[in-house]
């Protein structure tokens, strides 16, 4: 039996298989447990000498998203595969939980798979800081910053999230919001999340506004669900918000939900702002108040950075690069 039957039998695609033998994330657990069933049924073996061929031989690049349901990776990784495409570099995407520890399953990679570079799409700085150091190859980090960690085979750009997020909170004060609640995130400081915090609350203090973090702030997992509870926990903690900032559009989607099932209407009750600037945004109801990040430009340069150290060993870059604060119908003028 090969690769080719048991797709055949399983109804999946040889590549499908092929991730599900090599135990790889990105695939449903139905999936998974479909090719499986085949697999014992017929008592299946891999040929060990192959893989180990393939694996010794790969020269591929991976991008390794971490979370799997945020939508602003979605259109990276597609504009990272189309440029490193014309570039002519293979790429193999690599889905983790948003908990999962990002550079120990890189560090696997590595011996596995033996790519000649990495991009990082979303990462926690602390686990770049205790186990990055074994991987040698050239590697990107894309929407965190790398700058101090001092790694030279690892460049980094994203926005300038503290200052978009003071932004945020400039725009809803102008609109004469007091009362603003934030919501998801880790607020762990290696997280990205806490430097929208950070803005957040220097915003604050600066227009003399509250914020109390434990009263006005609610963290919660990159999704639509997660925000839907986490929204409703926070309005019934602080019933007198006027305004949500939101640090993703996926959360913000989720959050004027819950206002809609409470009885809120957005903005009239309630306005929202979201972050990050993915197409859907733009044709909820109402359209969306959010930061856009500029996708194109954050794939443009990583992809840049990354082929320079792979092809002339240069040093590591860090960036920033542009955002806009777009501004929709989901925030009110209060009068």
């Amino acid at each position: 039996m090969t690769i080719k039957d048991i797709a055949r039998l399983s109804g999946c695609g040889v590549a499908t298989v092929s991730r599900v033998l090599n135990d790889h994330p990105d695939v449903s657990d139905e999936t998974r447990q479909k090719v499986m069933a085949v697999v014992e049924e017929h008592g299946f073996q891999p040929n060990a000498n192959a893989k180990h061929l393939k694996q010794q031989t790969s020269t591929s690049i991976v991008i390794i998203v971490k979370g799997i349901m945020n939508m602003l990776f979605a259109d990276l990784v597609e504009k990272l595969q189309a440029l490193l495409r014309e570039a002519g570099q293979d790429a193999a995407v690599y889905y983790l939980d948003e908990d999962a520890n990002e550079v120990a399953y890189a560090c696997q990679l590595c011996r596995e798979r033996k790519p000649i570079g990495i991009i990082f799409l979303g990462g926690d700085l602390e686990l770049f800081q205790a186990g990055f150091s074994p991987i040698t190859v050239p590697c990107v980090l894309l929407t965190n910053t790398a700058r101090e960690l001092g790694f030279q085979n690892l460049s980094s750009f994203t926005i300038d999230d503290s200052l978009a997020a003071q932004q945020v909170i400039e725009l809803l004060y102008s609109r004469g919001h007091r009362s603003i609640g934030l919501l998801g995130g880790n607020w762990s400081c290696t997280q990205i999340s806490h430097r929208r915090l950070t803005g957040c609350r220097n915003a604050c203090l600066r227009l003399d506004l509250p914020f109390d973090v434990d009263r006005q702030c609610e963290p919660c997992r990159y999704s639509m669900p997660e925000a839907y509870a986490a929204t409703k926990v926070l309005l019934k903690r602080c019933p007198d918000l006027t305004a949500i900032f939101a640090i993703s559009d996926v959360m913000a989607l989720g959050a004027i939900r819950a206002l809609y099932d409470l009885g809120k209407r957005v903005p009239e009750d309630i306005s929202v702002v979201g972050y990050d600037g993915i197409v859907i945004g733009q044709y909820s109801m109402p359209r969306l108040t959010t930061v856009r990040q500029d996708t194109q430009q954050l794939a443009e340069r990583g992809v840049d950075a990354l082929l320079r150290s792979i092809q002339r060993r240069s040093p590591p870059v860090h960036g920033l690069v542009p955002f806009h604060l777009i501004q929709g119908e989901s925030v009110a003028q209060l009068s």
